[in-house]
């Protein structure tokens, strides 16, 4: 089972649109949501959470339609937003109380130990946390009453990398079950590229691509060439370009190449800004 699939998803506001998104992701997958501020990544992620109503199109989440079904769906899904929103006063051990009124399936055991995994403190009061803390907390709740799906809007912000590292151990664990899944947006691509399975690029409120990550290295490549070669080449070869005085970097589909060119590998961080470049 797909553990979401969005058809045709449109919202317009005054000085934005997200246009007819079209997106899948598979079961026992972590899809990793890439795109500039204001790329439409929250406001893909608040759509899919039924937080804000879409003009058309449709999703489903776990085989079942997210505006109809979210009340029941709610307890298959674990979310963490860019902002964690827990009421101030509440320690650790209070908060694990209140969450196990909350959700059926809660795990007051697997709560404790991923808290003391990711240092969470047990006395100190949530309005106190650091921006880090807030983050580590919002993971250990969103995990521990065992979701299928994972939510995960720039959850990796303002983690040290020693915490990062095992946030994404973490889930790289949770999805060795093919019936569990994330969906997870970064600015920090280089996390992204060592977790996903997929990678989707946003800009613009468009959906760029959408590719299996080990694919994205086999279709695309960086060539370095001046700007007269550059020219030579057919204009759907270069997604991608960067001039300087001593030449230009360009990416390219390899597949699109004339033969005899030197092409040498791309990472994900670096073709995700040579797709904005060319788009921008």
């Amino acid at each position: 089972m797909n553990a979401i699939e969005i058809r045709d998803l449109s919202k317009s506001y005054k000085d934005f649109n997200l246009e007819h998104l079209n997106l899948t992701l598979p079961g026992g997958c972590i899809m990793g949501l890439v795109g500039e501020n204001g790329a439409g990544k929250s406001t893909t992620i608040k759509l899919i959470l039924n937080m804000i109503h879409r003009d058309c199109g449709s999703i489903s989440i776990l085989g079942r339609d997210n505006v109809t079904e979210m009340q029941s769906l709610k307890e298959d899904i674990g979310v963490v937003l860019d902002e964690v929103g827990l009421p101030e006063c509440l320690n650790r051990r209070q908060v694990g109380n209140i969450m196990a009124l909350t959700f059926k399936n809660w795990d007051s055991d697997y709560f404790e130990a991923l808290c003391v995994k990711l240092g969470v403190p047990d006395q100190k009061k949530f309005g106190e946390y650091s921006k880090g803390m807030k983050m580590k907390i919002g993971i250990a709740v969103a995990m521990s009453h065992h979701p299928k799906l994972l939510i995960l809007d720039e959850a990796t912000s303002g983690l040290d990398p020693v915490v990062r590292d095992d946030v994404l151990d973490l889930l790289n664990d949770f999805t060795r079950d093919e019936d569990h899944a994330v969906l997870v947006s970064s600015h920090i691509v280089s996390d992204l590229e060592k977790i996903c399975d997929y990678i989707a690029f946003m800009h613009q409120g468009q959906l760029v691509l959408c590719e299996e990550k080990d694919r994205l290295t086999e279709l695309y490549g960086l060539i370095r060439c001046s700007a007269e070669q550059l020219k030579e080449l057919n204009p759907q070869a270069v997604i991608g370009k960067s001039e300087s005085p001593y030449g230009v970097e360009a990416v390219v589909r390899r597949a699109e190449l004339p033969a005899g060119w030197e092409v040498s590998p791309i990472d994900i961080e670096e073709l995700f800004v040579m797709m904005v470049r060319g788009r921008a």
